[in-house]
């Protein structure tokens, strides 16, 4: 044992204790039977071990009348839901220990009343007894029990016996374990709720993850609950193996946030000054100091093995906290600094069970344990998070789990819960899913497909109807059951498809960024797929899915674009079309896409976007044409190929696309988005009629356009240069308004016609404009050059367009967005970030399939396009 009873010492020995998983905790109080009871003792085991030797594994910290160091307890401890805490009575030690604050308690008392004394074979249910009687230990010592425990010194016969009640409760809690795994308390523990027959107990039970298995494969379900095995879909290049480390390591960063006082120290500044880059950074790089590099090190000393995989650790820890840092500066508005992580993280117990009604009118017990639980104070909406450290191969069966999770939570908080999961490697990427969009689908859903497995987990072989194969054949080929499945169910057809499916039929293009494009057939190719072919089928099916949730609309033709298919509906009398713009989510489950529907009302019917299993790449070549326009035609750049396989191009000179804003998260396709707008330009104007200004911070994007002629300045990579640059921009429009005044000349155009000498062009494309905004200075200067050359530039023929893949309240800000009238929004990280990009509440790039998939502004209209993709770039000066 370990008498503690220096406050620096207490301090340092709860910080130890602040990373178990389970302690085992008693107290002794002095003065208990008056008025003012005092807290003297709080005793903590935190070694497993059951025997009398455990005693030496005992901490007593000495807490009389140092209410500080019990409220740090408290704090670090008692409230901490990743720590098992185990008392015997534990209504009497948590009125000294937190009270109702404490999480994931366990009260050995309530398991043994449950159990009863009779089974266990006990005189009675007092932790001694127990310990005498059913762990059969011997010198049980009572006489303490009733010791003054507010006389200091303490002696050591009192010392030892506040030790032993710890140990005697670790002994306890095992044997009772034990007896857990009995039938009698298997039914006790998994007895039906109130109001069902006790003669007949609930033995059906199933899982959130299970439910996921069950949506990308029924086969794969049964052969889980038969005979055991793994069931994720991972293809080779995933990184497998390091789920847990993860997980416990962002358990472990949660905990630091909201109790180390360094984190709370970043966010002491005014919530307007606060920029997510810079708090992600002094996030990421307090955490590797204080625990990750230790923890690296000390790893790596152990197997040298690990350093590889735990570098992707520490990759997928990186951008999470950079998604952790935007909701806490989301959320900084609303709480001051002390406050604003704990109100962000919600901290309980992560364990979760309903009781399903099912359309059989039988139950089905589901329970399983969330990664995360947050709440975002600008939606006021709670967020129940799972962590995958893969990319799923079909996200819709990763919306089924979570959609469970998001229920159960409504249950238990009758709150409105939304859910998310962060799929952290190879690079970060985010589906979240509003309780609006959830809330259906567990309701209507979810219940029948609970239903549906427990049919499938009756059937025998050689029965007829075995449980059906997946309805996504790719699936096959990275199945980890693959031969099992084949050789139990003698049905290899969709696994025959797969082979089928040749390693060379899709050509894979990459950008400078890895952002894949997979060009299975180019967009002008007569050559039709199976969903071009079907595309009225598909439409058709999606008809009678609606009828299915009782919603009848009229079938009016399909469209294929180069990434979706388009299926017309119009709402049938009595139906309105909020009944169909809510059904996001059921379609995504119902229909297995990959992606979520897009669906919107247009004139005359409803639109709903289906996203293509094979997507056509739109490639430069076929749709621009290289030729050297005279000096008077119209400027325009290309934005993208619209439904009918034309290139929607927009022209500088209109008052409303001479200026842009463009964003998109990684993985959008942004970068080949700019490259292919800036050849567009360079293909059909001289280098004598039009100047281009590049900005590159990150100085991927425009590697093969540093040399060429039509730079009017060296491609600029810093902050200070790209300051210089803009206010030369703007002395420049000064320039030629003093010329323009000079021959009575309104704009460019009609300079050009009149002068000798021709003024070019110049279009400036500011990739990665959030790289500038973090330093205030920079940020000021900027914005003020922004806001000069966005309101007076056009009739000087100066262009901006400025592109960003955070485009966030703080980078994006009114200044800016008021003077680029004209907006691209590619795939975006949030609704919060589409809404930015394309005002007002237009939500819906969040929802974009990426890799160029668009949506282009103009006027209140918006256009879904396909950005045009250029390959094998050579420039002839």
């Amino acid at each position: 044992m370990e008498y503690l009873t220096e406050n620096k010492e207490i301090i340092t020995k709860i910080n130890e204790l602040a990373f178990a998983k389970t302690l085992w905790l008693d107290t002794e109080v002095a003065d208990w039977s008056t008025n003012y009871p005092r807290l003297s003792l709080i005793q903590v085991l935190a070694d497993p071990s059951v025997t009398d030797a455990a005693s030496q594994s005992v901490f007593i910290l000495d807490v009389l009348d140092k209410h500080d160091l019990a409220s740090y307890f408290i704090q670090q401890i008692m409230v901490n839901p990743q720590i098992e805490k185990v008392f015997h009575n534990a209504t009497f030690d948590l009125k000294y220990l937190g009270g109702k604050s404490a999480h994931n308690v366990t009260c050995t008392l309530k398991i043994a009343q449950k159990i009863t004394k009779n089974v266990l074979g006990t005189s009675n249910l007092q932790l001694k007894t127990l310990a005498l009687e059913l762990c059969k230990f011997s010198d049980v010592d009572k006489e303490e029990q009733g010791s003054d425990w507010g006389r200091r010194p303490l002696t050591p016969k009192q010392l030892q016996y506040a030790a032993m009640d710890t140990v005697y409760l670790a002994a306890v809690h095992h044997a009772l374990l034990k007896f857990s795994k009995s039938n009698i308390v298997n039914y006790i523990f998994d007895m039906a709720p109130l109001g069902k027959s006790p003669e007949k107990p609930q033995s059906l039970s199933s899982t959130p993850t299970k439910l996921r298995t069950a949506f990308e494969c029924p086969r794969l379900f049964y052969l889980k609950e038969h005979f055991g095995g793994n069931t994720l879909f991972l293809p080779p290049e995933n990184n497998i193996g390091i789920g847990q480390i993860f997980h416990d390591l962002v358990d472990e960063i949660i905990y630091l946030l909201i109790n180390k006082p360094e984190f709370t120290e970043i966010f002491k500044p005014a919530a307007s000054e606060l920029l997510v880059e810079k708090i992600a950074s002094n996030i990421q790089q307090l955490y590797y100091n204080k625990r990750f590099y230790s923890y690296l090190q000390q790893s790596i000393k152990k197997d040298s093995n690990l350093a590889q995989p735990l570098f992707k650790v520490w990759q997928g820890l990186q951008g999470l906290i950079r998604r952790f840092a935007e909701l806490l500066v989301i959320n900084r508005r609303y709480c001051n600094a002390e406050s604003v992580i704990r109100e962000t993280f919600i901290i309980e117990d992560r364990k979760l069970e309903h009781y399903f009604n099912l359309p059989d009118n039988s139950q089905l017990r589901v329970a399983g344990r969330f990664d995360c639980l947050v709440f975002n104070f600008e939606t006021k909406h709670l967020c129940v998070i799972e962590f995958k450290t893969y990319q799923p191969v079909d996200p819709s069966a990763q919306l089924a789990q979570v959609a469970v999770y998001s229920y159960m939570m409504w249950q238990k908080k009758k709150v409105p819960v939304d859910s998310a999961v962060y799929c952290v490697l190879p690079e970060f990427k985010e589906y979240q899913y509003p309780w609006e969009q959830l809330e259906n689908t567990v309701h209507q859903l979810i219940p029948y497909k609970l239903q549906q497995m427990q049919q499938w987990l009756a059937w025998e072989p050689p029965l007829p109807n075995p449980p059906p194969a997946t309805t996504q054949p790719y699936l096959c080929k990275i199945c980890p059951q693959q031969q099992k499945c084949q050789s139990y169910f003698a049905d290899n057809s969709h696994n025959q498809d797969a082979e089928n499916l040749e390693d060379g039929q899709n050509v894979e293009y990459k950008d400078e960024q890895g952002t894949e494009y997979k060009d299975g057939q180019d967009a002008h190719s007569t050559r039709k797929d199976e969903q071009l072919s079907n595309a009225d089928a598909i439409g058709q099916s999606l008809v009678t899915t609606l009828e299915s949730f009782g919603i009848g609309v009229d079938f009016q033709g399909v469209a294929v674009a180069p990434a979706f298919i388009r299926v017309k509906l119009k709402p049938q009398l009595g139906v309105k079309v909020n009944a169909l713009l809510k059904l996001t989510a059921d379609l995504q489950v119902q229909m297995g896409l990959a992606s979520p529907p897009l669906i919107a009302p247009q004139a005359g019917y409803v639109s709903i976007d289906l996203p293509r299993t094979q997507r056509q790449v739109a490639k430069f070549k076929d749709y621009v044409e290289s030729q050297i326009l005279p000096a008077n035609a119209a400027v325009k750049i290309a934005i993208g190929v619209d439904l009918e396989g034309k290139l929607l191009e927009a022209d500088l000179s209109d008052p409303n696309t001479c200026h842009f804003l463009i964003g998109g998260t990684t993985g959008s396709g942004k970068s080949e988005f700019l490259r292919a707008l800036l050849l567009s330009l360079l293909v059909r104007h001289s280098p004598q009629h039009l100047k281009i200004v590049l900005v590159d911070p990150k100085r991927v994007t425009f590697p093969e356009f540093e040399g060429m002629k039509w730079l009017y300045s060296p491609v600029v990579k810093d902050g200070d240069t790209a300051i210089e640059l803009m206010e030369n921009l703007v002395g420049e429009m000064e320039k030629r308004y003093k010329l323009f005044e000079k021959t009575g000349c309104n704009d460019l155009s009609s300079y050009n016609q009149r002068s000798q000498t021709p003024l070019p062009r110049i279009v400036c494309i500011f990739d990665e404009y959030a790289d500038f905004m973090a330093e205030k200075e920079l940020r000021k200067a900027l914005e003020q050059s922004i806001k000069r050359l966005g309101a007076m530039a056009r009739a000087a023929g100066i262009h901006l367009i400025i592109a960003t893949q955070r485009p966030e309240a703080g980078v994006v800000t009114p200044i800016i967005r008021s003077n680029l009238p004209g907006r691209v929004a590619l795939k975006t990280a949030s609704e919060a970030d589409s809404m930015i990009i394309l005002g007002g509440k237009q939500n819906s790039a969040a929802y974009l399939l990426g890799k160029g998939d668009l949506l282009y502004q103009t006027g209140a209209y918006l256009h879904r396009l396909q950005s045009l993709f250029a390959t094998n770039i050579q420039l002839n000066n």
